[in-house]
This record gives structure tokens, C-alpha cells and sequence, in this order.
């Protein structure tokens, strides 16, 4: 499925021409079993050199937050 039929659900002048459209888009998806991208949340970790035992959590990077250990080498 390409973004021109998307763009011409935006651009058809009647209600028919777009639902149509739409549904064409929906069964294209279904058929293909696609399962487009709604939410992509990327993150990341990153410290000084000069930050010493600081372990960032293996699954997840907000349950891990304790910082008893983690010394600053200045």
C-alpha cells in the first residue's frame, strides 16, 4: 500500500469516495496482516566517565533507579 491512496482518502471531495477509500486501505491491511506502528517510544542511557557502578537495569530503564552504589570519581 503506498501513501497515495492515503492521501487521496484526504483529498476526495465526497464522503462515499473516502469511505471507500478508507475501507480499501483497512481490507489492504487486514489481508497483508499488517500492524502498523501507533506508538514507538525510544530511550537511552548515557553518564560521564566519571560516574563509577552505575548498572543500568537489564528489561528497563525506568524500575532501576537506586543509586546506593554509584560514586562520582572527580
Amino acid at each position: 500500500m503506498s501513501t497515495g491512496s492515503w492521501r487521496r482518502s484526504h483529498a476526495s471531495s465526497t464522503r462515499k469516495k473516502r469511505r471507500k477509500l478508507v475501507w480499501d486501505i483497512e481490507r489492504i491491511l487486514v489481508e497483508d496482516a499488517a500492524r502498523p506502528v501507533i506508538l514507538h517510544g525510544a530511550a537511552g542511557n548515557c553518564w560521564q566517565p566519571h560516574v563509577k557502578n552505575f548498572k543500568p537495569h537489564d528489561n528497563s530503564q525506568y524500575n532501576n533507579l537506586r543509586f546506593e552504589d554509584v560514586w562520582l570519581d572527580k
